[in-house]
């Protein structure tokens, strides 16, 4: 099957305008309400979803390559997939004329920090990795497809979080690696569960009973 994803927004979401304290580089989480990324499913409709991924094991990594998923492409003119993100889930951003943000605060939820300063500083990740995509279903799909996941801004697929937690993480699913801040565990297993059944990729056993564990320790 190939994948179905729900086509990229044409608006960029509205930017908090709450204020926050003045913060250099590294600091406890703001005050300010932070949003999740879109789409991620009630823990019911994630365990339905789960129950209908394919179990398999995971196919090779030869042939994979990032540049066969062109990732950051413009979906809303100027900005691309990530500049999107970036402004989407970010408080108080200030971009240029080609959408580059220029000054904000981004809270990662991966491990509760809060990043004011250098937007380098902060990656946006695929939930589902673009290799273990690959290695689940992708391989077969055409550049078209590909791209259409790697920018994909309307469901849990893309996460601004700090460029280190996103390094921690690499390619590994959910029975490999967690995010350290435990808080968000339940929406993590969820939304990869969510990104998955969207895309018709299918999971291993290890990965299934990680995130059913999950699901039921802590949803």
């Amino acid at each position: 099957m190939t994948p179905t994803p729900r086509g990229l927004r044409a608006a960029l979401a509205t930017v908090f305008a709450l204020a926050l304290a003045v913060v250099v580089g590294w600091a406890a989480p703001a005050t300010a309400a932070h949003s999740l990324p879109p789409g991620i499913p009630s823990t019911s409709t994630a365990q339905s979803q789960l129950n209908s991924l394919t179990v398999a094991a995971k196919g090779p990594q030869t042939g994979y390559d990032r540049s066969l998923f062109p990732h950051w492409a413009v979906v809303d003119s100027p900005c691309t997939a990530r500049q999107y993100v970036l402004v989407r889930d970010g408080h108080n951003v200030v971009t240029d004329s080609d959408c580059q943000p220029t000054s904000g605060s981004w809270y990662s939820f991966y491990d509760a920090v809060t990043w004011t300063g250098a937007v380098s500083q902060i990656s946006v990740d695929h939930m589902v990795p673009l290799s273990e995509a690959w290695k689940t279903g992708a391989a077969s799909w055409t550049t078209g497809e590909r791209r259409a996941f790697a920018n994909d801004v309307n469901s849990p697929q893309l996460w601004a979080v700090t460029a280190s937690v996103n390094s921690s993480k690499g390619d590994k699913d959910p029975s490999q690696w967690m995010p350290p801040n435990t808080a968000v565990h339940c929406d993590y297993v969820k939304a990869w569960v969510n990104v998955k059944y969207r895309y018709d990729l299918t999971v291993t056993s290890s990965e299934r009973s990680s995130i059913q564990s999950t699901i039921n320790n802590r949803c």
